[in-house]
Order: C-alpha cells, then structure tokens, then sequence
C-alpha cells in the first residue's frame, strides 16, 4: 500500500504570502504620494503658461484683459474672476474652447485684472511646499486676486501661492 502525498501550499502559507504583498503594496503606495503631488504641481504651472498664452491672445484682439471695468463690443466686459475669465477667453472667437481648471477637485485657480485692463495675475496653490519653482520666486504685487487663500501670491511654507503676473 502506497500513501499519496498531495502537492499544494498550507492556509497559513498563503496567509503569509499575502500579507508580504499587503506590505509591499503599501510601501509603494506612500512612496508614489510625493510623486503624484509633484505631478499636479508641475500641470498647474503648465496650466498656468497656457492661459498666460491665452490671455495675450485676447490682449491682441481686445487691447486689454479680462475683467477690466470697461468693454468693448468687440470684447464685452467680464466680471474680474477665474470665471469671468474663463467666459471671456472661450466667447471671444479666438479659437479657444476650454480652459483648464485645478487638476484637485478641491482647489481652484486665480486671475485678477487691473482695473484698466492692462496686467493681470494668475494663481494657484501648490501641493508641495518644497516644489523647485520657489527657488528664486519673486511674488508678483501689482495686481491680486482677491479669492486667493491668505489675500497674497507671497510663498509661504503653509500656504505655498504661486502667481505669475504681466
């Protein structure tokens, strides 16, 4: 009589494999965190020079940015907001149908005009204090939106506003 021994892996083995992958799998997750965040930061200064790009368009066309306190019929007055911009730029037959908006749900970007229409500035709010674009940074005074967190486009490591202006 011959005893069969059967081939396989024991309950506690698989558990154990298991939880090595548990493990490993969070590791990684934690690890890619700084990565993701980096990522967003670098679309939102992406995001940022491509309605700058816009924006001179409109000046091209118009002979002042959005949000400006007087119109024309050509480029009718908005009102002086990421919004209103946003309306302004995608009415205006410029050939431009979107505008891009925060790649977070829970963060917006920021546009002021002066009050003549000829500079603005544009805002966001980075994820990562530590981002590489402080280096040097130098926050634009002219003109700030006013629905920017903390009222300023000063760098700060809790409120890290990035703000490009013409």
């Amino acid at each position: 009589m011959t005893i069969k021994k059967e081939k396989g892996f024991t309950l506690i083995e698989i558990l154990i494999v298991v939880a090595i992958i548990a493990v490993l799998a969070s590791i990684v997750i934690v690890g890619v965190g700084p990565a993701q965040q980096s990522g967003r930061d670098a679309r939102r200064i992406s995001d940022l020079q491509n309605v700058r790009n816009g924006l001179q368009l409109y000046y091209s066309k118009c002979g002042f940015y959005p949000g400006a306190t007087s119109g024309s019929t050509l480029c009718p007055a908005q009102t002086n907001s990421y919004a209103g911009m946003t309306t302004a730029l995608t009415g205006s037959n410029l050939g431009i149908s979107s505008i891009p908006v925060d790649p977070s749900s829970n963060r917006n970007y920021y546009y002021a005009a002066s009050a003549d229409g000829s500079s603005y500035t544009l805002g966001a709010v980075l994820e990562n204090p530590n981002n590489s674009v402080f280096n040097g940074y130098t926050a634009p005074t002219a003109v700030i939106p006013t629905s920017i967190p903390g009222g300023t486009c000063a760098y700060t490591t809790t409120q890290p506003n990035y703000c490009v202006s013409l």
